[in-house]
C-alpha cells in the first residue's frame, strides 16, 4: 500500500500567497495621480484617433503641464504633433524667450500665428483700448484651416470661468471654428468622441477637471521649470481697475496713475497690457500652492482686464472661435 507524500513546504507556501491576497490593500492613486492619469489617457486617445492635432503652447503654465503630460504619455519617443501659439504682439518678452527655449529643448515644431501680421495688412483692426486677446480667434482658426489640424489640445480648467460648466472634455467645433454649447456630445464612461465632419474640428482639454492648486501642486511634485515672472521679483508697477499693471512698451501708466516697484509675481501671463500681477512673497512652487489654496479669487477674475469686460466676455469668445 502505497502511501501519500504531503509537500508541506508548498502547502505553507500556498497557504501564505492565499493570506496575502486576502489581506493586500487595493491601491488608492491620490488626487494628482488621478488627474495626470486621466489627462494622458485623453491625450494618448485622441492623438490615436486623429490624423493631424497640435497643442496650443503660449509658454504659461497650463500649456507647460499639458506639454508635460504629453511627453510622458509618449515617453521614450517624441511628442508626435506640433505646438501652436497665437501670439498677440503684446507677450512678455521673458515668456516668450521660455516658449523659444523648450521647444528647441524638446526638438517640437513651433507655429505661430501673429496677430500683428493681420494688423499690418489690415485683416484685423487695433481696437480703441488696445488689448489684443479678443484679436486672436481670426489667426488661431486661420493657423487651424492652413494646417489643417483636425484637433487642438488646450488648457482650460474647470475652475477658470462659468462657462467650463457647459464644456466637455472634447469640444466640437463647427465649419467655422465656433463653439455651440447646446451641440456637445455626452462623455460617459470616459469615452471621448472625437469624430467630425470636414471642415470641423475639436478642440481637447486634457486638464479638465483640474484646478489652479492642482496645477502648482503637480508643477511642485514634477518639478517643472517655469518662466521666472511666476515667482515673486521686484517690478516697476501702476495701478489700473484694481491691478497692478507692468509697465513695458505695451502699457504706460497716465497722467493720474504713479509708477511704484513692488514685489510682485503672475498667475497668469497672458497679453502684457491687460495682463496684471499680485503683491507675493512667493518664491518657491511649495509657497505658491499655500498662496494659490488661501486665494478667494480665480487668476482670471483677479488678473486679466479682458475678461472683466462682462460676465460672459469668454463665453462669447468661445462661440467666435477663440480657447
Amino acid at each position: 500500500m502505497s502511501a501519500t507524500i504531503i509537500d508541506r513546504t508548498d502547502r505553507t507556501h500556498t497557504d501564505e500567497v492565499v493570506h496575502a491576497q486576502e489581506t493586500a490593500q487595493p491601491r488608492v492613486l491620490s488626487q494628482l495621480d488621478a488627474l495626470e492619469s486621466e489627462a494622458i489617457l485623453v491625450i494618448r486617445e485622441i492623438v490615436g484617433e486623429l490624423e493631424r492635432p497640435a497643442l496650443l503652447f503660449s509658454g504659461g503654465k497650463d500649456s507647460v503641464v499639458m506639454l508635460h503630460l504629453a511627453a510622458k504619455a509618449f515617453w521614450p519617443a517624441p511628442i508626435p504633433f506640433p505646438v501652436l501659439h497665437v501670439d498677440t504682439g503684446h507677450n512678455f518678452p521673458e515668456v516668450l524667450a521660455y516658449r523659444d527655449e523648450t521647444v528647441d529643448r524638446l526638438g517640437l515644431r513651433l507655429v505661430v500665428a501673429n496677430v500683428q501680421d493681420y494688423i499690418d495688412d489690415g485683416r484685423l483692426r487695433e481696437r480703441p483700448d488696445g488689448l489684443r486677446n479678443a484679436l486672436q480667434t481670426v489667426p488661431l482658426l486661420d493657423a487651424i484651416n492652413e494646417n489643417r489640424f483636425d484637433g487642438v489640445f488646450g488648457g482650460g480648467r474647470r475652475d477658470e470661468e462659468k462657462a467650463r460648466a457647459k464644456e466637455r472634455i472634447v469640444s466640437l467645433r463647427d465649419e467655422f471654428g465656433q463653439w455651440d454649447p447646446k451641440n456637445q456630445r455626452p462623455e460617459l464612461w470616459s469615452l471621448f468622441n472625437p469624430r467630425h465632419r470636414p471642415g470641423e474640428h475639436v478642440r481637447v482639454f486634457p486638464i479638465s477637471n483640474w484646478t489652479e492648486v492642482d496645477v502648482w501642486s503637480y508643477i511642485e511634485r514634477e518639478n517643472i521649470p517655469l518662466a521666472p515672472l511666476y515667482y515673486a521679483h521686484e517690478r516697476d508697477v501702476f495701478r489700473r481697475d484694481g491691478m497692478w499693471l507692468a509697465v513695458g512698451p505695451h502699457s504706460q501708466p497716465r497722467e493720474d496713475e504713479t509708477v511704484e516697484t513692488r514685489t510682485v509675481r503672475y498667475r497668469t501671463v497672458g497679453d502684457m497690457s491687460c495682463t496684471g500681477a499680485v503683491e507675493s512673497p512667493a518664491r518657491t512652487n511649495a509657497e505658491i500652492v499655500v498662496e494659490v489654496a488661501a486665494s478667494t479669487l480665480t487668476e482670471r477674475g483677479a488678473t486679466r482686464a479682458d475678461d472683466r469686460i462682462s460676465e460672459a466676455a469668454m463665453e462669447d469668445r468661445k462661440k467666435e472661435g477663440y480657447f
